[in-house]
């Protein structure tokens, strides 16, 4: 994170209220309490306005922080700083530009402040702290007693920072139940209000609670003909008990595939399970995507199951993005679950260059007219291992692939 003082203007804009600004922007570290000593030391920065625009990063550093900004009595708030153009650079004047986040552990930096306001313009978006080293993929990381222990520690200090800071318990309970591979929550502005984040006047009402979706791209639109020619409906077929928590080879619709199955959860609570396979493509230099779900469903009623069906289903893949094509999406009777089943193709290119790339992952969202929308990041545990042998099979003769053993569709219960 770096640090610089301003002062705000131009005095004509502010008058006699202009004020002492510090902008306070990038990844919080360890070392990122130090340097805003540094900064203290040099400029007497006391009563100063702090405008965050931050992705967040470390927890102790954040802390630090975080306390060193109450000790100063500051005033904290989320934006970006914009020097005015022109100005004598001796007495530099700035404007904060509101449109800003401040993500996962920058919200508790900014209960260091004395006084807090966040623009309506601006995100304070939050999450579950994880072990930085195993976030790309936490679902298919190990774990040891050592690393719980580590997170449960880390959590206590939260906790006590939190309340020493005057700080809402809810913010705590939002941030813990989001797990790393959703996207982070979005505050709303009465959210913010009761965590005790915005401490200014009410002056805008309650805005709705969205989360953060990628940027989308121009989606190529499947076609039919690209969907597996007997693709198994999502509870039949079982064979095998899946066990991997990475990608793994397996054989979908008589085709190698490279096959992750993954829990699907809203907001941590999990509702089902689904699986992503990318098999061999019938035309050279594409590959079928297939995804399949099965998750729990309430709904009773026939026509209400209907109107349960997920209706669209999109995938992010190293910044492309696909819209698969739904080839069903139904409620059965018993068990009362909701089978979703879609297909597309991508590039043999787009494929290669998330083999390549270590911790990328692969984002997929469904949205439903009553079934609740989802959105998972899964990372790519094992791809690049096992990529070349499905490029292998897929070159290899027909009657000559070679796969594991194929692995049941996935079910609601995990099995």
């Amino acid at each position: 994170m770096r640090f610089a003082a301003y002062q705000e203007g131009p005095a004509d804009s502010c008058g006699s209220n202009c004020r002492l600004l510090v902008s306070a922007s990038g990844m919080i570290t360890a070392d990122t309490p130090r340097e805003f000593d540094a900064l203290a030391r040099e400029r007497d920065i006391r009563g100063a306005t702090i405008v965050f625009d931050s992705k967040g990063g470390s927890v102790l550093g954040a802390l630090g922080l975080g306390r060193a900004i109450r000790t100063l009595g500051m005033t904290t708030t989320v934006g970006r700083i914009r020097e005015q153009v022109g100005r004598d650079v001796g007495n530099r004047r700035v404007a904060v530009l509101p449109r800003a986040e401040c993500q996962s552990m920058c919200p508790f930096v900014l209960l260091g402040g004395v006084r807090r306001f966040v623009p309506p313009e601006a995100r304070v978006l939050v999450h579950q702290i994880w072990l930085g080293d195993r976030r790309d993929d936490a679902a298919a990381a190990n774990y040891s007693a050592e690393d719980l222990v580590l997170v449960q520690r880390d959590i206590g200090k939260l906790v006590q920072y939190t309340v020493e800071m005057g700080g809402g318990a809810e913010l705590l309970e939002v941030a813990l139940r989001i797990p790393p591979w959703e996207p982070m929550r979005m505050l709303s502005r009465d959210e913010l209000r009761r965590t005790r984040l915005d401490t200014g006047p009410d002056r805008i009402g309650q805005a709705p609670v969205v989360a953060v979706t990628p940027a989308a791209n121009a989606a190529p639109t499947s076609s039919g003909a690209n969907a597996p020619a007997a693709a198994p409906p999502a509870n039949e077929g079982a064979r095998t008990e899946y066990r991997e928590r990475g990608w793994a080879m397996a054989e979908r619709a008589g085709r190698a595939a490279l096959v992750r199955r993954h829990p699907l959860t809203i907001e941590g609570e999990k509702i089902g399970i689904f699986e992503v396979a990318l098999a061999c493509g019938r035309t050279l230099g594409t590959y079928v995507v297939t995804y399949a779900e099965t998750r729990r469903s309430a709904d009773s009623q026939d026509a209400a199951r209907d109107a349960a069906s997920i209706k669209q289903v999109d995938l992010w893949i190293e910044g492309k993005t696909t819209s698969l094509e739904i080839v069903s999406s139904r409620v059965n009777a018993t068990p009362h679950e909701l089978e979703t089943l879609a297909s597309g193709t991508v590039t043999a290119d787009l494929v290669k260059a998330f083999a390549d790339a270590a911790s990328d992952s692969v984002t997929v969202r469904t949205l439903g007219s009553v079934a609740p929308g989802t959105m998972i990041r899964i990372g790519n545990t094992g791809f690049a291992r096992l990529f070349p042998r499905l490029v292998a099979a897929c070159d290899a003769p027909p009657g000559r692939t070679e796969t594991r053993a194929d692995l049941s569709p996935p079910r609601a219960d995990g099995h």
